[in-house]
């Protein structure tokens, strides 16, 4: 069984920045799949960034250039660095996990950029 914990949401004013972390524990399998989805209301549930063990990462065209994706494999931990963060960036975000051909996910954490 593979349990995520996330942390690193909150508050942040229109163009701010926030880190989110997110640390899988259990039976976790290489190679895997780690990535942040978030989901606003109303709305369904997007991918917003991923990167495999092997170093490969992948954006949503909303956030290229604005967020960056980055892991370390040792601590079995997935970042999220989010600058300039728009109102429109406001979700819940889930941290997922795909490893031994099975997907895990975690509680999520609110992210709220507002005035």
């Amino acid at each position: 069984q593979v349990q995520l914990v996330e942390s690193g949401g909150g508050l942040v004013q229109p163009g701010g920045s926030l880190r989110l972390s997110c640390t899988a524990s259990g039976q976790i399998f290489t190679p895997n799949y780690m990535g942040w989805y978030r989901q606003a209301p109303g709305k369904q549930r997007e991918l917003v960034a991923s990167a495999t063990s092997g170093g490969s990462t992948d954006y949503a065209n909303s956030v290229k250039g604005r967020f960056t994706i980055s892991r370390d494999n040792a601590k079995n931990t997935v970042y999220l660095q989010m600058n300039s963060l728009k109102p429109e960036d406001t979700a819940v975000y889930y941290c997922k996990l795909f490893s031994g051909f099975r997907d895990s996910w975690g509680q999520g954490t609110q992210v709220t950029v507002s005035s």
